[in-house]
């Protein structure tokens, strides 16, 4: 397979997955009691709904070419939610952040059950493909779980810190709110070492030996 065709299949499977990202966000935050985003027509997999022009285009094919191939990466247009609709707003929203990268790791641990299944089929093109196009759902999908879990705005790991963190904390949350844009910009640039092992460990466990492809 080309350069062109794994660009483009990266992009594609990047964009459904953080359309199931975000719409499991929304689900949440239904169940939770807020139809914000069911009224705003978010709860689809229609990706017009949910695409945002940088964070699903421009920025994960700029990534791709400047890491070489090594990296994809982006984002859609943020779920709504009306925190007052929800019973206990601060844990609710931690909640409703949680399913975002819980949805993703679903898809990896599914890809990569179905990755372990053909593996001893590899020798046949057919499935040597089909264990390549697995292995990158399974990483791209990885990747996303973690990288939303790192505790910067607007990323869903913030929500979550924020949800456990006590009231006295409150100058923390404000300056993470404040300057956390910035500091996740720079985190793209030099922070990715960081959550690299994670992200290496996550896939060795989901994929086991068929991981080699």
């Amino acid at each position: 397979m080309n350069d062109i065709v794994i660009l483009i299949f990266q992009l594609v499977v990047l964009i459904f997955s953080i359309i199931i990202h975000e719409v499991s966000h929304g689900l949440a935050a239904l169940r939770l009691g807020d139809q914000t985003a069911k009224n705003a027509g978010r709860l689809t997999l229609n990706p017009i709904k949910h695409l945002d022009t940088f964070g699903s285009f421009i920025l994960p094919i700029s990534l791709y070419i400047l890491s070489g191939g090594t990296l994809i990466l982006g984002w859609a247009k943020p779920v709504p939610y009306n925190p007052l609709n929800l019973k206990n707003p601060k844990t609710g929203a931690g909640i409703i952040a949680a399913t975002g990268p819980i949805s993703n790791l679903l898809v990896a641990v599914v890809f990569g059950i179905i990755l372990r299944l053909i593996f001893p089929f590899a020798e046949i093109p057919l499935f040597a493909n089909l264990a390549v196009l697995f292995s990158l759902i399974i990483f791209i999908n990885i990747l996303l779980a973690v990288f939303n879990l790192v505790p910067l705005p607007p990323l869903d790991g913030s929500n979550i810190l924020f949800a456990l963190l006590p009231e006295s904390w409150r100058p923390v949350r404000d300056f993470l709110v404040r300057y956390g844009f910035y500091l996740l910009i720079v985190f793209i640039l030099f922070g990715f070492q960081f959550i690299a092992p994670i992200i290496t460990l996550l896939y060795r466990l989901i994929t086991g030996p068929a991981g080699a492809f």
